[in-house]
């Protein structure tokens, strides 16, 4: 019996804890989140604006099934400027992605960054994706670069930067990237303020 006891006692105690943990995540990711929402130098509207065109393009895309099946897009929209990377096999489906973000609404200036080529495969999007971490720990420990306001986009070791910056703080944060061991480029989308 009292081993019994003890054995929903540790099942519960653990249950218990897990629940609190996963809380303590929601609660860390979410004010991370409002935090850099409050920080950024757009609107909360223009914000929002951003985030519903990335989702109007993508949705156009996945509509396309060339589009869907032969290429690896991407696109990121800050302050209604798009900017498209990713492969595609041959010049007329970048034409065809390009032609769907010039539909979407908010979007006011495109950067076509696509390459020609075969989309990476799993490998070297997971490197990307740690690329790109590297990048935004480095421009976290600079007091010149407001990493709040720079998003930071890797396709193929290639890194992207784009958001409302002052010259220097451009200068700056590509400066840090390109010294990013592993980054072969590094291509500015800034706006500059």
């Amino acid at each position: 019996m009292t081993r019994q006891w003890l054995s929903a006692c540790s099942l519960a105690l653990i249950v218990t804890l897990s629940s609190i943990q996963g809380c303590a995540v929601i609660a860390v990711g979410a004010g991370a989140a409002a935090a850099k929402v409050a920080h950024d130098r757009r609107t909360v509207g223009t914000q929002l604006d951003d985030k519903n065109a990335e989702g109007k393009v993508s949705f156009r895309w996945a509509e396309n099934q060339r589009l869907k099946e032969e290429t690896n897009l991407q696109v990121d929209i800050y302050n209604g400027v798009a900017l498209v990377t990713g492969q595609a096999p041959d010049s007329g489906l970048i034409s065809q992605a390009i032609a769907q973000v010039k539909e979407v609404e908010h979007v006011r200036k495109i950067h076509n960054q696509v390459r020609v080529g075969e989309p990476l495969g799993a490998s070297s999007q997971a490197y990307d994706i740690w690329l790109a971490n590297k990048v935004r720990a480095k421009l976290l420990t600079s007091e010149n670069v407001p990493a709040m306001q720079i998003r930071v986009v890797v396709q193929n070791a290639e890194v992207f930067l784009m958001g409302r910056v002052n010259n220097q703080e451009a200068t700056y944060a590509v400066d840090i990237a390109r010294n990013v061991d592993g980054v072969t480029r590094v291509v500015r989308a800034f706006e500059i303020l």
